[in-house]
């Protein structure tokens, strides 16, 4: 049994797939933080100063003694839903053009072996010189 989980475990495909998902999740960081930290900013200062993180829709407002929150405020945060679309957004361009690119290295590589001549097999004996060789091979027995 330990056997055949090594087996399955340390195929190309599966340890591939592990590298895989190790920098999607990575590179999902970078994209989240590109969207927060460079482009909500600045879509933000077009929209006069707007940050995209308080948008929100309140339908019931908190209620509070003091400092104590005794219900909290039921909003829809659809600022926060507009920045998970762009993550998505950018994140979805990003895979199809690397797809693409992949795409492309292969067809160049299958062009390339298409391209490449095989190998000219050596031209076959004509019948004379088969007949030749069966008349020299009967005189020798």
């Amino acid at each position: 049994m330990w056997d055949e989980f090594k087996k399955f475990a340390f195929k190309g495909n599966v340890l591939d797939l592990a590298i895989g998902v190790i920098m999607g999740g990575a590179f999902g960081k970078i994209v989240t933080s590109v969207v927060n930290d460079l482009i909500m900013p600045v879509l933000g200062y077009l929209m006069a100063g707007m940050d995209f993180k308080d948008m929100k829709y309140v339908m019931s407002e908190a209620i509070m003694e003091g400092e104590t929150v005794i219900k909290p405020e039921a909003a829809i945060l659809y600022g926060n839903f507009i920045q998970n679309v762009v993550d998505f957004l950018i994140v979805a361009i990003s895979i199809f053009l690397f797809i693409k690119l992949i795409n492309k290295s292969k067809e160049k590589l299958i062009k390339q072996e298409e391209a490449a001549p095989e190998p000219e097999a050596p031209p076959a004996p004509t019948q004379e010189e088969l007949l030749a060789e069966i008349r020299d091979l009967l005189k020798e027995k």
